[in-house]
């Protein structure tokens, strides 16, 4: 009597499944160009990455939204978000997998794609959710809402779109990641001070301060020197020095918030602003890389949509989209957008180590060390 059968290497990826869905909307892969089934695997291989992505991203997250956050947990959200950064740098080279598609092989069945579009990946649009990508940042697609398209979209396309649409709305119910990041700057201890502590807010103005009066230092000090190189009107430069120092003061104030957010909006910036000012720090090691992880992140999906947006004009031109968009015009535009403003901001008004406020309580700073 025969035991069980041993899995084999096909089994467990079950490759028999997987290879059998190249077979476009004719289900048929023997009729299929080699054109069309390049294009079908290339496409069908992104959201495999982005399946992966997703469940990355909510692992970071979970982390994250834990109301206390241990030391020893950051490292595992660096980790998994250093896994998705290394998929869209992947992916961002796919492309060129992709423009092996010359023009003429791709309008060759191109037509049997409308209405569909790219603009459709459900998974990408879920990505943008869990990042939190706040509405009013969405590029408008025609003149609706992206998510009111996938909707429609949804609405006609059976169990497939029945569940794309039910991804998206139980992604728009979740926390998303910049909510739980921002949740945990909010808590960075700044001098010494977190928010639960006495006088932290004093501490945090005091911080902010200072630090306005080294950044309009360093400011002030470059104009002279500038101005000499330059060969430039040095009241022209000092008045673009103090728009700059408004600026920088608006932002860390929250000025540019509604009111009731703005003693929030104000720590989380203070946070995030200490973390890059003082990464050099023992216990800010985890978190400036954590920072660097998220910064990166923005970063490789702008460089995904750039690279993508070249990639649709070098095959297709200028030309509208499948899906009745501006085709290249509409991605250019959708790699515009930030979810992580604030941390790009702050690296805006870094200043130089030396210039920096001096630390207080730096022995909270350091390494614990246990007898």
């Amino acid at each position: 009597m025969e035991g069980p059968r041993t899995p084999a290497y096909w089994d467990y990826l079950r490759l028999d499944r997987l290879l059998s869905l190249q077979g476009g909307l004719e289900g048929d892969e023997g009729r299929l160009m080699t054109d069309e089934l390049h294009f079908i695997v290339v496409h069908q291989v992104f959201e495999l990455w982005f399946k992966l992505v997703l469940r990355e991203l909510r692992l970071a997250r979970d982390h994250l939204a834990a109301p206390v956050v241990p030391e020893g947990h950051v490292p595992h959200v660096v980790h998994h978000l250093r896994r998705v950064n290394e998929i869209l740098r992947l992916q961002v080279d796919q492309f060129r997998v992709m423009e092996t598609l010359t023009p003429q092989d791709f309008l060759a069945f191109r037509d049997k794609l409308i209405p569909a579009s790219g603009f459709q990946s459900f998974q990408l649009r879920e990505i943008e959710i869990l990042l939190g990508l706040e509405e009013e940042a969405r590029v408008p697609f025609g003149d609706a809402d992206p998510i009111e398209v996938i909707r429609r979209a949804a609405a006609a396309g059976g169990a497939t779109g029945a569940m794309a649409w039910g991804r998206i709305q139980a992604a728009r119910g979740e926390t998303h990641l910049r909510g739980a990041l921002e949740a945990w700057l909010e808590r960075t201890p700044i001098h010494g001070s977190g928010p639960a502590d006495p006088g932290d807010d004093a501490t945090v103005q005091g911080f902010v301060a200072d630090y306005l009066a080294a950044y309009a230092g360093n400011l002030e000090a470059q104009v002279p020197r500038m101005a000499a190189s330059l060969e430039a009107d040095e009241a022209m430069l000092r008045g673009r020095t103090a728009a700059d120092v408004d600026s920088a003061r608006r932002f860390l104030e929250a000025g540019d918030v509604p009111e009731a957010q703005r003693p929030r909006r104000r720590r989380v910036r203070a946070g995030a602003l200490f973390i890059e000012s003082y990464r050099e720090l023992p216990l800010l090691a985890w978190p400036r890389a954590l920072v660097d992880s998220v910064v990166e992140l923005e970063e490789m999906l702008v460089l995904w949509r750039t690279r993508h947006a070249r990639m649709v004009e070098r095959t297709i031109g200028r030309r509208m989209g499948t899906g009745g968009s501006s085709g290249v015009d509409y991605l250019d535009r959708t790699a515009r957008a930030r979810v992580f403003g604030d941390l790009w901001t702050v690296r805006s008004i870094l200043v130089p180590r030396d210039l920096l406020p001096p630390l207080r309580k730096a022995e909270v700073y350091g390494f614990a060390a246990r007898r």
